[in-house]
């Protein structure tokens, strides 16, 4: 018997890049939120040894540096359980598309597995885990609205939120998260040579010339946060309590309020076609328009839901790949994640 899991994917609600720390990652500050769109992973377990990926997708490595088998690797080796795991993704996300897909694949495989040997994680060892295998991991454990801060691994969910209109558009091209973090290190290199009166401060999230649109990502997330009144605010693993939805859009509140993601600076310039996607999204009529995550996957949030199919069909007829999807509150990620 085995158990089938959807695999859904995110997007960056602002994203502010800080320096490279200690440890060679760089200090982030963020917004997740999980969306409708998905893959699937199955996860068979029986006798034997040994931990197999399936996918036929080319760009999915299925060896030892897939994202599933490392997590299913620690996770029977915390048990100290022998058995052959079977892990198959069935992609639908793109591959480098800044949708977390190789992240959130890694956590359906966890809870997929959990279920299929009948034998449930502790939620601090489903974060220990997450966390040792990758930085996005944590903030699938919990779906919904999410702060992310440190390297992205800290999270904390925010109160549920009514579900918001959502086109996902996906160039064909990937672009290197790591690569986007060097062309980052360069700017701000770049600002230390030409502002040496101003030079890039420890703890200082960004580029000099960058600080008011990083003070305004603070300002408007911390007076959502307050508003909210910092519900749920821990990292347990799996929520349990509900949360109420509050009335109107409140995350267009925030995106009005002119936070930025900071990826846009260095991968616009190295990819100017999707800065034109951006544009795309906004003529359209969204809400608001933004990259996800390092990229190339961008997003744009609508007013309602035939908005949105009316901009994803006009998207469409200039030849670029848009998907109507919607943000997916906590409660309808864990309802619709089991398949089987």
């Amino acid at each position: 018997m085995s158990v089938t899991v959807r695999s859904f994917a995110k997007i960056n609600l602002g994203l502010s890049i800080g320096e490279r720390r200690s440890d060679g990652y760089h200090s982030l500050e963020t917004i997740y939120q999980t969306v409708g769109v998905h893959d699937l992973i199955r996860v068979d377990a029986g006798r034997g040894t040994g931990i197999e990926i399936r996918c036929r997708n080319p760009k999915v490595p299925c060896d030892e540096s897939n994202t599933c088998y490392r997590v299913v690797d620690r996770m029977l080796r915390h048990w100290k359980h022998r058995s052959k795991v079977v892990v198959t993704i069935e992609k639908n996300l793109p591959v480098q598309g800044g949708l977390g897909a190789g992240s959130s694949n890694a956590v359906a495989a966890m809870f997929a597995l959990e279920r299929e040997l009948k034998e449930p994680l502790a939620a601090e060892d489903r974060l220990r885990i997450a966390s040792e295998v990758g930085c996005d991991l944590p903030l699938f454990l919990l779906g919904g609205c999410v702060l992310g801060v440190g390297r992205g691994e800290q999270v904390y969910p925010l109160a549920d939120l009514s579900p918001i209109s959502c086109v996902l558009v996906t160039p064909p091209v990937a672009v290197s998260t790591p690569q986007a973090f060097r062309e980052w290190d360069k700017l701000a290199d770049a600002q230390r040579v030409n502002d040496p009166s101003n030079p890039l401060r420890t703890g200082q999230l960004t580029c000099p010339e960058a600080s008011d649109t990083l003070s305004k990502f603070h300002r408007s997330a911390f007076e959502w946060l307050s508003d909210l009144g910092f519900k749920n605010l821990n990292v347990s693993g799996v929520p349990t309590q509900k949360d109420g939805d509050r009335a109107g859009n409140p995350l267009l509140d925030l995106v009005r309020a002119g936070i930025e993601n900071d990826f846009e600076r260095v991968v616009f310039p190295q990819y100017p076609e999707l800065r034109d996607v951006k544009r795309v999204l906004e003529r359209e009529g969204s809400e608001y328009a933004s990259l996800s995550g390092s990229g190339s996957a961008l997003y744009g949030l609508f007013g309602s839901r035939e908005r949105a199919l009316k901009a994803a069909e006009r998207i469409g007829a200039e030849g670029l790949t848009a998907t109507v999807t919607e943000t997916l509150p906590r409660e309808r990620y864990r309802e619709q994640m089991f398949v089987s």
